[in-house]
């Protein structure tokens, strides 16, 4: 059987290269993996592409690592809360790129990512006005 643990949060995230999509769990600070975080942020990895329920609180977890510049684009539902501070000041700079994901549309792309499909159709804001020009 194959050894799949890892001894550390810093060799947990050593191999995450440059301009990698990195997908974090939680709701808020509920499930967000921080020493993980923090061992990304030290880690060094740029132009990241943050898969996440939203685009983080305060300056801890995924608010952190937006601000320390090493994430490109957030794809997320929910990228605006009271204490999402860091964030909006990226995206009003135009500093940080933003794909806005209705919340199960992106639980069944994670989905069907892990299973290893490669498109699916949802007809989400299909026919309407919202879909126009996509």
């Amino acid at each position: 059987m194959i050894d799949k643990i890892i001894v550390s949060a810093t060799a947990a995230v050593a191999d995450i290269h440059d301009g990698a999509t990195v997908m974090i769990g939680g709701f808020g600070t509920a499930g967000m993996p921080a020493e993980l975080i923090d061992a990304l942020i030290a880690q060094g990895a740029r132009d990241l592409t943050i898969v996440n329920n939203n685009a983080g609180n305060g300056e801890a977890g995924v608010a952190a690592l937006l601000k320390a510049r090493r994430v490109r684009k957030i794809i997320c539902s929910f990228p605006r809360q009271v204490d999402s501070y860091v964030f909006d000041a990226l995206y009003r700079a135009g500093d940080i790129e933003l794909e806005l994901v209705p919340q199960g549309n992106l639980a069944e792309r994670i989905r069907a990512a892990g299973a290893g499909i490669g498109a699916f159709f949802t007809p989400t804001a299909y026919g309407t006005l919202l879909a126009a020009g996509k």
